[in-house]
């Protein structure tokens, strides 16, 4: 028996000699496992919002204005006119012709006709804005064509196409000016031409008549052969008068003159001479514009 306790004693002291021994590995293996995971997790959490970081960054690069979507260009070119409210008021007076000569080629001709009632009356509306150096209301008409693209014809879009890049041609000779907002504005401008005049190649097959177009301020007259032929019967019969009304003065004899002194007699006679050098030149004037119409009338029937 007292052996057998000899035996079981030892047995019973591992127990309690063991246990502050377990604790100090899992206290530790949890902690490393732990770490792990966290510091090769990482890296692979970060790096995947780079990618579109960097494709959204890059949308003013060359690349950005080629996808195939006029929306997405006529966007681009709405937020090109995103400037200053001053910007065209103080633009030199070289470039303020060229910005008008921009808002003709946009409007010129028969704009509702080809583009359609409501893109027509917002082209006429913007380069009236362009005329006026209006930069805000040029920038708030700008944003109203990304929402009209869906609803254009084919014809309607490749009118507004030829006309962006003919007024773009006008931005791109403006040169460098300021930071380069003038070129921007003409390389969108093109762009988005050239797209939608691409895009068309239907309508491109059916060649419209070239129409020549005189406009005054808000007035736009369409030349065509009959008109021309009317200015020159109008000149015409204008030069007559003023021949008339020169040789009616020429007749007075200076003797009739009659006033209390010879001041008077003076003013008399050099009025008389600038009556008959202003009847003379518009007789002149009449009979050049009369030729002139003639012959342009002439050039308009044979191209057609």
């Amino acid at each position: 028996m007292a052996s057998l306790r000899l035996l079981t004693q030892p047995l019973s002291s591992p127990p309690s000699f063991s246990t502050p021994l377990f604790p100090q590995y899992p206290l530790h293996i949890p902690c490393l496992t732990s770490l792990k995971p966290s510091n090769t997790k990482k890296p692979l959490l970060y790096k995947s919002p780079t990618v579109p970081l960097a494709l959204t960054e890059s949308s003013d690069s060359p690349k950005s204005l080629e996808p195939n979507n006029p929306q997405y260009l006529l966007k681009q070119l709405a937020d090109s006119f995103d400037l200053p409210q001053d910007y065209f008021v103080q633009l030199p007076r070289d470039l303020r012709i060229d910005l008008n000569d921009a808002a003709f080629d946009l409007s010129s001709g028969p704009v509702i006709d080809e583009c359609g009632q409501e893109l027509g009356e917002i082209l006429l509306n913007l380069c009236r804005a362009w005329e006026l150096a209006d930069t805000s209301t040029s920038y708030s008409l700008a944003r109203k064509l990304p929402e009209l693209e869906m609803s254009l014809t084919d014809s309607a879009k490749s009118a507004l196409g030829k006309r962006l890049v003919r007024a773009g041609m006008r931005f791109q000779s403006m040169g460098q000016y300021s930071q380069g907002e003038l070129q921007k504005i003409a390389k969108v401008m093109i762009t988005t031409g050239r797209l939608l005049s691409a895009n068309t190649t239907a309508v491109e097959e059916q060649p419209k008549e070239e129409t020549k177009m005189l406009k005054f301020g808000d007035l736009q007259v369409e030349l065509t052969p009959d008109k021309a032929n009317i200015g020159a019967v109008i000149g015409f019969a204008f030069g007559i008068l003023s021949w008339q009304l020169s040789q009616g003065i020429q007749n007075i004899p200076e003797s009739s003159f009659q006033y209390a002194n010879d001041n008077a007699l003076l003013l008399a006679k050099s009025l008389r001479g600038a009556l008959l050098a202003l009847c003379y030149t518009s007789t002149i004037l009449s009979a050049f514009t009369s030729v002139g119409l003639v012959l342009l009338g002439r050039q308009l029937k044979s191209k057609e």
